[in-house]
């Protein structure tokens, strides 16, 4: 049962349909985020909004849809890893920046937003909402420049962490991407038009032909008719977030350069390597471990059975904030096939184990329907430490790995054997240079450093 994910960004410039595409792109991308939703259109003269607390599904409707207007728009789908449940911090977040309407949506977690928060609010400042987006906004607001794109620029400079954004005006659509290139952001086009989407998966739905990942440092400037890109930051240590390849993207998405699928089957492969199992059959914690079991089983050449079935109505379980409503979803969402499994000797492949609860819960309904041994194989390594870059991981005190050893989270399972892939395991399958990637979450190494700065030093910076 994996990790808490943060947002997913679509816009669309230079289209008639560009908020209807929008609502379409959002769709392909609920699973990173089913807290809220919205959409930000323009028609060149004034910006028209929806935005709402739930899934997409229950946010938009042909009736609502309709009143969006423009050739322009930006959508976000919220799960907050910055900032608490409430409609304030539902984005994208629109603003009057110096007399100019500005929408503004963000992916990621900026590390630095607590100190200058603090900071502005010592000059004066006044937030309403409690997400790193509205950092933004703040410092683009004191920056001396004219130009969005100069706006963005000077607040570019004063944050730290990770970020994806799309802002718009009335006639633009800036895509920007850390330096560091935490998280993916991707460019593609329909016709005439200019469409983004946090993955790949979210161009297909629209028919929109994939182009190109906005680099990291880039910022790509979208109007009708044109598009332009520079660098706005110097590229830093490549950070690109692994797990985006092992859980949280889809598996039909290009990411990073790779194919999601692809790199899931590999970590299969090698995880049947390096943690065999003997066993009568490999089953899959549905749906994003599929393709890890089935590389799994193509290696180690123990078939293959779907001995769970997924509740496909039930959202992720990391979506609910509390361990009761977690464990309550684990027991719908999953439904053992008892005639399969009564018997068997079972490796259950999972993508990752994080407080343990959930596992254990699953783990609970299959010994009920008779499974005689459970090997547990999960496709990365364990995770130590908490993520600070848009992954609500829980602290390090109620991260398992962090704080038993593999037999006594093989025993808090009641399971037979539990193993793990190996970090050197993991970066191999992905086929990329290890150094590309943040492993933070499993040996502490962070790339960029998040040590709370004085409030004082923080504004200074600001107002040097």
């Amino acid at each position: 049962m994996g990790p808490k994910h943060s947002c997913g960004l679509f816009g669309v410039c230079s289209h008639r349909k560009a908020a209807r595409m929008t609502y379409i792109g959002l769709y392909s991308l609920q699973h990173r985020g089913q807290e809220s939703a919205g959409i930000v259109a323009s028609d060149g003269k004034r910006f028209r909004s929806i935005r709402s607390m739930g899934l997409v599904k229950d946010c938009f409707d042909d009736a609502n849809l309709g009143g969006l207007v423009g050739r322009l728009a930006i959508g976000h789908n919220r799960y907050s890893t910055t900032g608490s449940a409430r409609p304030t911090n539902i984005q994208p977040l629109v603003v009057d920046l110096k007399g100019v309407p500005l929408a503004i949506g963000h992916n990621g977690n900026l590390v630095n937003a607590g100190d200058l928060r603090k900071a502005m609010q010592a000059q004066g400042s006044i937030f309403q909402s409690s997400t790193d987006s509205e950092i933004f906004v703040h410092l683009m607001a004191r920056s001396q420049s004219d130009s969005l794109s100069g706006m963005i620029d000077y607040a570019a400079e004063h944050v730290r962490g990770a970020y994806c954004l799309l802002a718009m005006t009335k006639n633009t659509i800036i895509a920007l991407r850390d330096p560091n290139g935490f998280r993916p952001l991707c460019m593609g086009r329909k016709g005439n038009a200019v469409v983004f989407s946090s993955e790949t998966c979210g161009l297909d739905v629209v028919g929109a032909s994939y182009e190109r990942e906005i680099e990291p440092g880039e910022m790509v400037i979208a109007t009708e008719g044109e598009v332009t890109s520079r660098r706005f930051a110097d590229l830093k240590r490549l950070s690109l977030c692994v797990f985006e390849l092992i859980y949280f993207s889809r598996p039909d998405s290009v990411v990073f350069g790779l194919s999601v699928d692809g790199v899931r089957k590999a970590l299969g492969r090698s995880l049947a390597r390096e943690q065999p199992a003997d066993a009568d059959i490999v089953i899959s914690v549905p749906d994003s471990s599929n393709a890890a079991a089935l590389g799994y089983s193509l290696e180690s050449g123990i078939r293959l059975e779907l001995g769970l079935i997924r509740n496909h109505y039930v959202g992720r379980t990391f979506i609910y904030p509390t361990s009761e409503l977690r464990h309550n979803r684990v027991r719908i969402k999953f439904n053992p096939v008892r005639e399969l499994l009564r018997g068997k000797r079972v490796v259950v492949v999972d993508d990752s184990i994080v407080r343990g609860t959930t596992s254990k819960k699953l783990m609970q309904m299959l010994r009920g329907v008779g499974v005689k041994e459970i090997h547990v194989r999960i496709s990365s390594p364990p995770i130590r430490y908490p993520c600070f870059y848009g992954i609500d991981t829980p602290t390090r005190s109620e991260l398992i790995a962090a704080n038993c050893s593999l037999d006594e989270i093989r025993r808090f399972l009641d399971v037979e054997t539990l193993g793990y892939l190996s970090v050197e395991g993991m970066l191999g399958a992905t086929g990329r240079k290890p150094n590309d990637f943040c492993v933070a979450c499993f040996n502490g190494d962070y790339p960029v450093t998040f040590t709370t700065e004085p409030s004082k030093l923080a504004l200074e910076k600001l107002q040097s």
